[in-house]
């Protein structure tokens, strides 16, 4: 496979590069602009598919070095399985995404420089991919941060507004906090091997004491943590995701922070070698689980559409984190085959998301360009005005529901068989613990349901609640194209997983030792069977597909049968004798109440009710206003505290800018001078 990886690779890096700095040339021209730079992350993105399937394919890693006169450094890159199905991932979203961006960026045009934005949007693709093929820590380190600082710049496209400045600022800080986490991962395995080359990282030759290791678990947690949103380092998501243009939200949300996944599978299954404590496959549970939980809960009281899906990204890694968790606590009792099961449903849910995601904030920005709103509460009736959106749309929620034969039923079905096949463990504290994990998935998934079927409701049924609804229009066919690839990955997914998990069975085989897609799918490669030779439960979404495409037209045909031939009368919808107002409908503060109310010791709500009486009797309101609102705890309680030390501290050292720059320069003499003492 080498004669397809290299040419790949070089050819990858070209049309990125050429997306990157042709788009300028053509300054006079922004829909030439747009083209160019947008059509190059299309074909960069089809041979990242093809470099993605070889690399899964091919018996070998591939290895490219090129040497650098920075010391350390190394521009080396390793197309191994795991790297691969992390390129397959981020060029299938990027070409999706890629062809909505050619509608969606003119919106841009007049106010933006459409060069520069598609500069910046190729400048992000590439360097996800780097990221996930480098094979050296320092210029791992590189390519991540020129991944965070890119993405820093997209999301502050629309600068002038103080929201997505502020948005802008706290993701540049969350991100480089965990950069720092990361930096001392990395350095750690430095000081132990004398190199940055990811091979000797994980070389049998130069283990890790057993504190190092740890700490290198829990700094790579923190460090790709605060990348994937887990819980309490989620705060960046519904600030940064919402801000910048969907086409990037989507980018963001979908493989962004992807990338810390592979991270921490890198760092934990790869350098540490797969063998360490049940303690960090519990940890890693427990935060999945947590964040499951409180992601879809905190998604559920949004009316931003964005917001709300920033929210269930924390949700969906959470998930991911479950069935990785599992995994590793499996390992860590050498059940080899649970632990292959458990990281196989990761692994999937990973691709999954990152198709239901991208095709939800593709369609959360066909609204927002429709309509020149976010808040679903200014929507209503979008069905009638934007029916491809509003199709698409639904596949993305029903996959995100995880609602059968979806994509996203798939992955978290196999994570519950994960979970409950943990009676194996001879440990009954885990025997317990695990089926807790199973109950907060479950729970998790009743909510995300209830949260779609608000999102979906109330923004695309009943009638328009706005002037900006009610002249909303169908988006440009380019947009409509981008979403239907990514449904119809979403569904592909769902229907089809005897295909994708020997693909996947690729990358976890290595890891834990053991190859087990022959024992998940079946040998008639209809159902997938994950007790993984017990028997314990399975099922065939390509059987149910086929079963709802043959019941629901029979039952259509049914009841049109035995109904007769009843005549088509048409009434108003009785609505206690007056005419139905848009005022009337179900809101989406309304549809959550119920539940805002029953986690009301999470939530903390606080209502503020204003009544302006009329001056001629005070029985009658004038005016009222009503406002609710949740407690932001992580943030009351996490982060402004810390913000208000770090400020006190400021202020007492304000003490050394006096504004004299002779000061400055008898500052810069003396550190100067200790320096060369200390070295000396």
């Amino acid at each position: 496979m080498f004669w397809i990886v290299q040419p790949s690779l070089l050819t990858v890096v070209v049309l990125y590069g050429a997306g990157i700095f042709l788009p300028p040339l053509f300054y006079r021209n922004p829909h030439v602009q747009n083209l160019v730079a947008h059509g190059a992350a299309m074909a960069a993105s089809v041979a990242g598919i093809v470099l993605g399937l070889a690399g899964l394919l091919a018996p070998t890693a591939t290895t490219l070095s090129i040497s650098s006169n920075l010391p350390l450094l190394t521009f080396q890159v390793r197309v191994d399985p795991l790297a691969s199905f992390f390129v397959l991932i981020i060029s299938s979203v990027g070409l999706a995404v890629s062809q909505f961006a050619i509608g969606y960026v003119r919106e841009f045009e007049g106010r933006r420089s459409i060069g520069a934005l598609g500069g910046l949007y190729n400048a992000f693709l590439l360097s996800m991919t780097l990221v996930v093929l480098a094979d050296d820590g320092f210029f791992f380190l590189i390519v991540w941060e020129i991944m965070s600082v890119v993405s820093y710049f997209l999301v502050v496209t629309e600068h002038e507004k103080p929201e997505t400045r502020y948005a802008g600022f706290f993701y540049l800080i969350m991100t480089h906090v965990g950069t720092a986490f990361i930096v001392v991962t990395y350095l750690i395995f430095y000081q132990q091997t004398g190199s940055f080359s990811f091979e000797t990282f994980g070389h049998p030759a130069t283990p890790l004491p057993e504190g190092f290791r740890t700490l290198v678990f829990a700094a790579a947690l923190i460090g790709f943590g605060t990348k994937a949103g887990i819980v309490p380092l989620h705060v960046w998501l519904p600030y940064a995701h919402p801000a910048a243009p969907s086409h990037v939200s989507a980018l963001m949300s979908g493989v962004m922070i992807k990338t810390a996944i592979y991270g921490l599978i890198r760092v934990y299954f790869d350098f540490l070698g797969g063998t360490f404590p049940w303690e960090w496959g519990f940890t890693v549970l427990a935060i999945g689980a947590v964040s499951a939980l409180l992601g879809v809960m905190y998604a559920l009281m949004e009316h931003d559409l964005k917001s709300l899906l920033a929210y269930h990204s924390v949700e969906n890694i959470g998930i991911i984190l479950m069935g990785i968790g599992a995994g590793m606590i499996f390992q860590s009792y050498g059940l080899s085959n649970l632990a292959a099961l458990g990281l196989l449903a990761g692994l999937y849910h990973t691709i999954n998301h990152a198709m239901f995601k991208g095709l939800l904030f593709l369609g959360a920005g066909s609204t927002a360009y429709a309509t020149h709103t976010r808040n679903m509460e200014e929507y209503g009736g979008l069905i009638k005005r934007m029916p491809w959106t509003a199709f698409f749309f639904l596949v993305g929620a029903v996959s995100i529901s995880a609602l059968p034969p979806s994509n996203g039923f798939v992955s978290e079905w196999l994570t519950f068989q994960s979970l409950f096949l943990s009676f194996q463990i001879p440990d009954v504290l885990m025997k317990i613990m695990l089926p807790i994990g199973a109950a907060m998935l479950a729970l998790t998934g009743v909510l995300a349901l209830a949260c779609f079927a608000k999102a979906f409701g109330i923004s695309f049924l009943a009638m328009p609640r706005s002037a900006h609804a009610r002249e909303a229009r169908e988006v440009p066919w380019t947009m409509r194209i981008g979403m239907g690839g990514m449904a119809l990955f979403c569904i592909v997914l769902g229907i089809a997983p005897m295909g994708v998990i020997p693909m996947i069975d690729r990358i976890t085989a290595p890891y834990t030792g053991v190859s087990i897609a022959g024992h998940v799918v079946s040998e008639s490669g209809l159902a997938v069977m994950p007790g993984t030779g017990i028997g314990f439960a399975s099922i065939s979404t390509p059987v149910l597909a086929a079963l709802m495409a043959i019941l629901i037209p029979a039952a259509l045909l049914a009841s049109a049968a035995l109904g007769g031939r009843l005549r088509k009368r048409h009434y108003k919808t009785w609505g206690c004798g007056i005419n139905l107002k848009p005022r009337m409908e179900y809101t989406a503060t309304g549809f959550t109440q119920p539940i805002k109310q029953v986690f009301s010791m999470i939530y903390r709500p606080t209502v503020k009710l204003e009544t302006e009486m009329l001056e001629e009797s005070h029985y009658f309101a004038k005016r009222m206003r009503f406002e609710t609102h949740i407690e932001p705890v992580f943030q009351k309680y996490l982060y402004d505290p810390v913000v208000r030390v770090l400020n006190r501290i400021a202020d007492r050292l304000r003490v050394v800018q006096a504004g004299s720059l002779h000061l400055y320069l008898s500052y810069i003499f003396i550190t100067l001078l200790i320096l060369l003492l200390w070295v000396r």
